[in-house]
């Protein structure tokens, strides 16, 4: 199907794996906390603080995106589950 190569595994097309699930769910929360506690410390720090704002921003940015991607990977997990289950 215009694939380079085979597909060697399923769980990129059936993840409903429980360790997954449980990943997504403690880290989503960890991200989000530290994506809030960077903004924060970047928007107090001052002209001449050690770290800078901009490394901060950089920071609560990654743990943004990290906190995105961990709930979209809650919510495919979540969906196949419950697919499963309906089929089942």
């Amino acid at each position: 199907m215009g694939r380079r190569s085979p597909r060697t595994g399923t769980e990129p097309v059936t993840a409903r794996s429980p360790l997954r699930l449980l990943l997504a769910a403690v880290f989503l929360p960890l991200f989000v906390a530290g994506a809030v506690l960077f903004g924060v410390w970047a928007a107090l720090s001052g002209a001449g603080d050690s770290p800078g704002r901009g490394p901060l921003i950089l920071l609560a940015a990654v743990c943004g995106v990290l906190a995105l991607t961990a709930l979209l990977d809650l919510l495919v997990v979540l969906r196949r589950l419950r697919r499963e289950r309906g089929a089942a």
